[in-house]
């Protein structure tokens, strides 16, 4: 069963806490253990079958066969197709496979540049085979999202005729590039969810080392029409070699590519039968010249520049840029959440809610003397990745996303909590993506002099939904963080419940009227405190129908200090006062005047009750006591407060002044969800 939706952002802070998630220890894709499901198929001596992605045509899903191939198509294990299978033969190579039914050349190109990186390779593809312990179950690892997860797979394959249908390996026997295609369109949901994409997607998948694709620009139709000059039209390349070579006396720069159908190669200059490699040594010509129709050729940069519209480069640290490896980069790693209605304000067109937006306080410290080089050349890299929602990578629709940069001015270097909108309406930003755009990533290479910045990730509209991870690489020390400054108990205001003409006269008539309604311990019950807020206090201010019983128990739960189940006089002239504050807070806070609160006017409500909230926990607040029409009633925001309140106080003398344990937070989110 999976986790309930409340309950993941806390299991993902204990995962990665515990390392869980690290190429040593990857998460476990839809909590499949490998070495557990091998286990028991060993001990019950039978073939694994994964019912997470079952041999079925739901794992080929729609649109990608005909209807009458689909009926042809047969899932069978790889002992079934040839005598004796194979994982690899001799090793790991791009001429090891070609490219089937499915339109995922931008996947398979950066398998093609995967096979140059044999630690990278490694990591993604574990050592395996079909003789030792063999009992049907692989796995292989991908780099999702901020975190390596370990993919379990069966391995039945579909075939048409006893032919794999997808890709396939040159020889028969051979079979590791089938089968993390299966775990890679598992993951993307279908090997139907693998139809088009690009090779940066999938190199940040393999990511490690320096992988290189590249992809020609589509032609008239979505075709991947052969040109005359051998070019395929919309169609991803992997970068497989750079080469300066001297030809009639010259040097010539030469860009080597492989196409990942394994065949279709350029035939313009230097291409396998061009005469101008004899125009260069011998020596050279052995070196680089391979005449065979393999996918794979050379061409000038300048052919290379002229046919091809995207270069993709994916690296651990962009040192490469700058030509300065002496330099260790700092990375900084964060995940966040844009919520509509509460922290997604868009984009700066829309200055009174961009504020809302999760910011990020960032302090660079001065270069290292090996680090500084040219004054004025970029010391910092800024990665912002939107995380989809949906499993199944075809139904993913990108949000346009960019993020801006400002410097902290003075005036603002001691404010705690999130930025208010006067500062952006006061400082334009430093640093801004040029266009926002419905990427899965966009990214930002810039120089920031040492002091205090703020970072500021959005959508382009307002009330956008997702998730995302921003990610911070610097040359110079960098200290980060989130900025919504939820639980600084030291700077949180004190209630007063005793101001203006809250005195004991008024207690004592409050004593009077209370002692109508109670019982004869002068006690009340949670329906009695229903009807007295319902009908007496609160009578004429609710527009949904008042108090339910359940919010009254909580109320008594929260309220009883003497642990009887009812409220005494003292306890319910407590709530009272508090009741009526929230009442006058909520409606002063209502500046949209619905008699509701929308959910854009939440943290300014609850900053008023005296505490400051966090992005996560504002998050959360609206998704228990909001509506589906994007407001809160006077009821739920006084029944949130009253909560909210309490488990504040709690913590903060579990905590002393400092910040909470993983454990406290983790109970204080479900005790405000629950």
């Amino acid at each position: 069963m999976p986790h309930p939706g409340v309950c993941v952002n806390i299991i993902n802070a204990r995962h990665l806490k515990d390392g869980n998630g690290t190429i040593t220890n990857p998460q476990k894709f839809l909590d499949q253990d490998f070495e557990q499901l091998k286990q028991y198929c060993m001990i019950k001596q039978v073939r694994y079958i994964d019912d997470m992605f079952p041999p079925d045509v739901r794992s080929i899903g729609t649109g990608l066969l005909k209807a009458d191939d689909l009926k042809r198509v047969v899932w069978l294990r790889p002992h079934k197709m040839v005598p004796n299978p194979m994982f690899e033969l001799d090793g790991y190579s791009r001429f090891d496979f070609g490219q089937g039914m499915l339109g995922n050349c931008w996947f398979l190109a950066s398998i093609g540049a995967l096979t140059f990186q044999n630690v990278i390779l490694r990591q993604v593809v574990p050592h395996q085979t079909f003789n030792e312990e063999y009992c049907g179950i692989f796995h292989f690892r991908f780099w999702r999202f901020g975190r390596w997860v370990d993919v379990v797979i069966d391995d039945k394959l579909p075939t048409i005729d006893g032919r794999l249908i997808f890709v396939h390996s040159k020889d028969p026997t051979e079979f590791w590039p089938a089968l993390l295609e299966k775990a890679y369109a598992k993951v993307c949901g279908s090997y139907s969810d693998m139809n088009a994409g690009t090779p940066s997607e999938a190199m940040v998948d393999f990511t490690g080392g320096s992988l290189m694709g590249c992809g020609t620009p589509q032609g008239a139709t979505s075709d991947n029409t052969v040109l005359p000059n051998g070019i395929v039209q919309g169609h991803a390349y992997t970068v497989t070699g750079v080469k300066q070579m001297t030809s009639q006396g010259q040097p010539v720069n030469l860009v080597r590519l492989w196409n990942p159908w394994g065949e279709r190669e350029w035939i313009g200059d230097w291409s396998d039968n061009s005469p101008l490699w004899q125009t260069v040594s011998p020596q050279e010509r052995e070196m680089c010249l391979s005449v065979a129709d393999n996918g794979e050729f050379w061409m000038t940069l300048e052919d290379f520049c002229r046919f091809y519209s995207d270069l993709d480069i994916c690296c651990l640290c962009p040192d490469f840029i700058d030509g300065n490896t002496s330099c260790h980069w700092k990375t900084s790693f964060y995940e966040g959440r844009w919520v509509a209605g509460t922290t997604a304000g868009g984009c700066m067109n829309n200055l009174d809610l961009f504020w809302t937006n999760p910011q990020y306080q960032v302090k660079i410290d001065e270069l290292l003397s090996e680090c500084s080089g040219k004054q004025g050349e970029k010391n910092m890299l800024v990665s912002l990745m939107q995380k989809p929602d949906k499993r199944n990578r075809r139904l993913v629709q990108n949000l346009h996303i960019g993020f801006s940069v400002f410097e902290v001015t003075e005036e603002y270097k001691s404010l705690k909590g999130k930025f208010p909108a006067s500062f952006f309406n006061l400082n334009r930003p430093v640093y801004q993506t040029k266009t926002y755009e419905n990427a899965r990533e966009v990214m930002g290479f810039l120089m920031l002099k040492p002091g205090e910045y703020l970072i500021v990730p959005s959508t382009f509209t307002p009330n956008e939904t997702a998730s995302f991870i921003l990610t911070i690489l610097s040359k110079a020390e960098t200290h980060v963080y989130e900025n919504s400054d939820g639980h600084d108990h030291e700077h949180e205001e004190v209630m007063q419940e005793d101001k203006g003409t809250e005195n004991k006269e008024n207690d004592e008539n409050k004593k009077t009227f209370f002692r109508q309604y109670s019982d004869k311990y002068e006690e009340v019950d949670a329906e009695q405190l229903q009807r007295l807020l319902n009908e007496n206090i609160l009578k004429g201010d609710m527009q949904s129908g008042g108090f339910s019983i359940d919010a009254c128990r909580s109320m008594v739960a929260l309220m009883d200090t003497s642990i009887t189940g009812k409220l005494n006089g003292e306890e319910f002239i407590r709530l009272w006062k508090r009741v009526v504050m929230y009442k006058d807070i909520f409606f002063r806070t209502d500046v949209s005047k619905t008699g509701t609160l929308l959910l854009n006017e939440l943290r300014n409500a609850v900053m008023a009750t005296g505490k400051r909230v966090s992005d996560d926990m504002l998050n959360l607040l609206a998704l228990r006591y909001g509506a589906s029409s994007g407001h809160i009633t006077l009821e739920n925001f006084i029944s949130m407060v009253l909560r909210f309140n309490c488990m504040s106080q709690i913590f903060g003398k579990l905590s002393n002044g400092m910040n909470m344990t993983l454990l406290e937070s983790e109970w204080m989110y479900l005790s405000m969800y629950t």
